[in-house]
């Protein structure tokens, strides 16, 4: 036999069973983890919870496929995805496909294709797993990440996005996560009041750094005739009451009026429709913003420093206005005591199958038994159930001690 890694690699697991030993070729890639029964059941709870919500709000299920061709991918709301999405080669078309990193790209590319001609407003939900190249630069753990979220396609009014954002919240309160706080920005903003002041481009990404690190001094020197504007953005962040007391104090070119203007009113509805709602404001944070156009939100809650989702206004591929958000359910589930798991019983040899499958029904797990008597009162209670079915009486493994 030829001495191939494959073979040593056999000859390995051979040796491994007849020696009893431990399997030692367990190593996953680097951010690809396994989630064992209680994590697993947890995110799969979680995921319910979060899509039920969405359902009941009319956001009807779609799946998008896991992989897609890499020029139908990674064009409109995919164009920035490029560098986080794996590709491989197809080997019936021999074209390029990309493992999706993000599935609201897939949302617009099937809006402007295969539900065109749905009625709008279109609403859509979606869960799924993705896969990015660089786990840190997404702000992720690992490169396998979950995803559910919704989209509203159809409308670009300021009552669309204060639809998404007051189900996000109402999703989170049925999923039992407290203290959210609801992070608000206008990523075109800044780029218009650079724009209408005709900022050169080498000077416009000298403002958009000194803005991410909230330096005031480097604004002021790099600003031009808008510093001043710059830094009262800049100082507008913070509370939802003294963002909007400063913005409404400002004196902005036309266009750029006209966005801050939208951001108000998007404000003020959601303020009436979710008056507890906890929000901040942050109007000069563009970093991750790349295809939105209108407002967009982060979500947070307090002792957590990773975001719990994100989303906003954007355009689908046939330029068409949609907003949404994205919760990130491997955040999330760590913010929520583990799921409980559902009682079980034990199925004596003897079991009545038709009373096995009522306890089912009620939400029973039951567990096919091969022992009866003592037997089977040790195996119930080895594999954890509470209760043993013999003939059509269900018992209480504990009081058959």
């Amino acid at each position: 036999m030829t001495c191939t890694p494959e073979n040593t690699l056999k000859r390995e697991q051979v040796r491994n069973l007849a020696e009893k030993k431990p399997f030692r070729f367990a190593l996953l890639p680097n951010g690809f983890v396994d989630l064992l029964t209680t994590d697993a059941r947890t995110e799969a709870y979680g995921v319910s919870v979060l899509m039920e919500s969405l359902i009941a709000h009319g956001y009807d299920p779609v799946k998008p496929p896991l992989m897609e061709f890499e020029e139908t991918y990674l064009v409109g709301a995919g164009a920035t995805l490029s560098a986080q999405s794996f590709r491989v080669m197809d080997p019936d078309s021999r074209r390029m496909m990309v493992l999706r990193a993000d599935i609201t790209p897939q949302i617009a590319r099937m809006a402007a294709t295969r539900a065109r001609d749905v009625a709008r407003p279109l609403r859509v939900s979606y869960a799924g797993t993705c896969v990015v190249v660089t786990p840190v630069a997404t702000g992720e753990r690992g490169r396998e990440i979950m995803q559910v979220g919704m989209e509203l396609i159809g409308l670009d009014t300021p009552e669309a996005d204060v639809e998404v954002i007051s189900i996000a919240a109402e999703a989170l309160e049925r999923l039992g996560v407290r203290n959210v706080s609801f992070d608000l920005t206008m990523p075109p903003l800044v780029p218009m009041l650079l724009e209408e002041a005709d900022i050169p481009e080498a000077r416009r990404k000298k403002v958009y750094y000194a803005l991410a690190r909230k330096d005031a001094v480097a604004v002021v020197e790099c600003g031009g005739v808008v510093a001043s504007s710059l830094i009262a953005l800049l100082e507008a962040g913070g509370t939802v009451e003294h963002a909007l007391r400063c913005l409404k104090a400002m004196n902005l070119p036309q266009k750029t009026q006209q966005i801050a203007d939208r951001f108000l009113q998007t404000v003020t509805a959601l303020r009436k429709r979710c008056p507890d709602l906890g929000i901040t404001v942050d109007l000069v944070e563009c970093r991750g913003w790349q295809y939105h156009t209108g407002v967009c939100v982060s979500l947070f809650a307090q002792g957590c420093s990773e975001e719990l989702g994100r989303g906003g206004r954007y355009l689908c591929n046939d330029e068409e206005p949609a907003c949404g958000l994205t919760f990130r359910p491997d955040v999330l589930f760590r913010l929520m005591p583990p799921a409980p798991p559902r009682e079980r019983v034990y199925l004596a040899q003897d079991a009545d199958q038709v009373e096995a499958a009522c306890l089912r029904q009620k939400g029973y797990v039951t567990i096919g038994g091969f022992t009866s008597g003592v037997q089977a009162v040790e195996e119930a209670r080895r594999l954890g159930c509470a209760f043993i079915l013999s003939g059509t009486i269900c018992h209480i493994v504990e009081s058959m001690s």
